[in-house]
């Protein structure tokens, strides 16, 4: 992964940087709802990769009625008998919305390969209807986007290592996680299988460097500003109105209200 490693970006450079891309974002929110467009933002890569701490900064200041991340769980009984993917059809936008993909139908050419969880002939079929079925996406008017984040082996573990000793953190870690360190090979060979298969015209894949996360979120959120040929729309016109004289209400005592104690004062 990676080629030369680059001194990490300091705190004061990357927090500007973040705030200017982020006022951007709002922007191309605005455009997506008054337009009427609708954007998919498919997030992929490895465990630890980073992936979830980018959503996090690009959905950060967005509407949550307009820009929604969605992560699904393990299908049901009744998902695992529909179209695979059936069940991520239901979660794309309609007009003037943005979903955020965090993992997405690419589970099956990653983990569900990889771990056994789906038959050969599953795999197979996968590959051969995933890019009909982004072209589909595409042509009916749908934006998309896909990123890798690219990790190495070494950086990887390393964030395994600080997740394990991290009590707000360890959630993110699980055994299947963990397996992913000894089936480092298979999971690569996964990875540019997947690419030769769905790395297509309509929808290309997008490599994300993540091992410095400052600089793999700026990169990110640059390149789908700069892929996406939205424009600034004028905001409204808003001004505060005058406060109306008071008609006589009184607040009702402390005493009759239940309040949150004051734990800050005891700091």
């Amino acid at each position: 992964m990676g080629g030369k490693r680059t001194a990490s970006l300091p705190g004061a450079v990357y927090e500007r940087e973040l705030l200017r891309l982020q006022t951007d974002l709002v922007k191309l929110q605005e455009w997506v709802r008054t337009e009427g467009a609708r954007l998919v933002v498919v997030f992929e890569g490895r465990d630890a990769a980073g992936k979830g701490g980018t959503i996090k900064r690009v959905s950060e200041h967005l509407n949550p009625r307009v820009a929604r991340t969605v992560a699904l769980p393990r299908p049901t009984e009744r998902e695992r008998t529909q179209w695979y993917f059936q069940r991520y059809v239901e979660h794309l936008p309609a007009a003037g919305e943005i979903v955020l993909f965090d993992r997405s139908w690419y589970n099956r050419a990653g983990v569900e390969h990889v771990m056994g969880f789906c038959t050969k002939e599953e795999y197979q079929l996968f590959l051969r209807q995933c890019p009909l079925f982004e072209r589909m996406l595409v042509e009916a008017g749908i934006v998309l986007r896909k990123y890798w984040f690219s990790v190495s082996d070494a950086v990887q573990q390393d964030r395994f290592r600080r997740r394990l000793k991290d009590p707000t953190r360890r959630w993110k870690l699980s055994p299947m996680d963990l397996e992913s360190i000894t089936r480092w090979e298979a999971y690569s060979r996964a990875k540019d299988e997947m690419l030769v298969h769905t790395d297509i015209r309509e929808a290309p894949w997008f490599v994300v460097e993540s091992d410095d996360k400052r600089r793999a979120r700026l990169n990110m959120i640059a390149h789908l500003l700069d892929s996406v040929p939205y424009h600034e729309v004028p905001p409204p016109v808003l001004e505060l109105p005058p406060r109306p004289p008071s008609t006589g209400y009184e607040r009702p005592p402390r005493d009759l209200q239940t309040y949150v104690p004051d734990h800050a004062a005891s700091l």
